[in-house]
């Protein structure tokens, strides 16, 4: 009950509704999301990464209200080591402190080799534009990012209920973020259950 108030919660405060055909409505706007591939700068010359910066102005100038926004792309283990630090400091049988040492050891070495794993995405948030406008302005988008280099797509929903799981730093599914806010409630309630 808890979790489910908590994720409820969740929602409300950032204004969550429901998923759309193109992104994310909340009750402010409606966003939608670019993936974009990253380059590893660390390995090139000093010019190309100037075009590179270059590009990306140009893109922001092209299109001024596109956000952008940097995410570890790995979910947190802190949970995880949490709990199993908790069942060393009282697991009395030397075996099984031997595996959950182990375990501990194992979630370490995840955790360090996803770190540097980072994600980035642009953000478009429609106001009040009608279907039509936001289809052409996905297109005109979608354009100048392809126009200046970047390799880029639109997320779908599945791409988005991951997305969120990480930002917030959760650790459950994305397959069991609903995509209407109370929506099972009104099920159960349909079908006679409670």
């Amino acid at each position: 009950m808890a979790e489910k108030k908590s994720r409820n919660s969740l929602q409300r405060l950032i204004g969550f509704q429901t998923f759309t055909k193109y992104g994310v409505k909340t009750d402010k706007s409606e966003f939608i999301f670019y993936h974009v591939e990253p380059t590893n700068i660390s390995v090139l010359p000093p010019e190309v990464i100037a075009n590179k910066m270059y590009d990306l102005a140009m893109v922001l100038s092209v299109v001024p209200e596109l956000e952008i926004m940097a995410l570890d792309s790995c979910e947190c283990f802190d949970d995880n080591k949490a709990y199993v630090r908790k069942r060393l400091a009282v697991e009395k049988n030397q075996a099984v402190r031997k595996l959950l040492a182990a375990d501990l050891e194992f979630l370490d070495e995840v955790q360090v080799g996803m770190s540097s794993a980072r994600e980035f995405l642009f953000i478009y948030r429609f106001r009040k534009e009608k279907e039509e406008q936001v289809f052409s302005l996905i297109n005109r988008i979608s354009k100048a990012i392809s126009d200046h280099g970047f390799v880029a797509h639109r997320l779908e929903k599945p791409e988005i209920k991951r997305m969120l799981g990480l930002y917030f730093g959760t650790s459950i599914k994305a397959d069991y973020i609903p995509d209407i806010e109370g929506e099972e409630y009104a099920k159960e309630n349909a079908d006679g259950n409670n």
